[in-house]
């Protein structure tokens, strides 16, 4: 394994951490809105969870595509 693949595998790998951070976080703030919160708080961390789950979505996908189209160079 060369040293660009390195870099490139520690980033697709930070960025799955991320990744899976945004999505436990936007999950529970989810639960959090839909069941203790009320009022305007509610609707507040709602909209929060589903912008961290639609961004954690989005950093998958994006992880993920850069090891499907990687440079073959063999």
């Amino acid at each position: 394994m060369s040293a660009d693949d390195a870099q490139r595998s520690a980033r697709r790998r930070n960025r799955m951490l991320l990744a899976g951070l945004l999505a436990v976080v936007g999950l529970i703030l989810l639960l959090l809105g839909l069941t203790v919160a009320s009022g305007t708080v509610a609707g507040v961390e709602v909209v929060l969870a589903l912008l961290l789950l639609v961004s954690s979505y989005a950093i998958q996908r994006l992880a993920r595509r850069e090891t499907v189209y990687r440079d073959e160079r063999r």
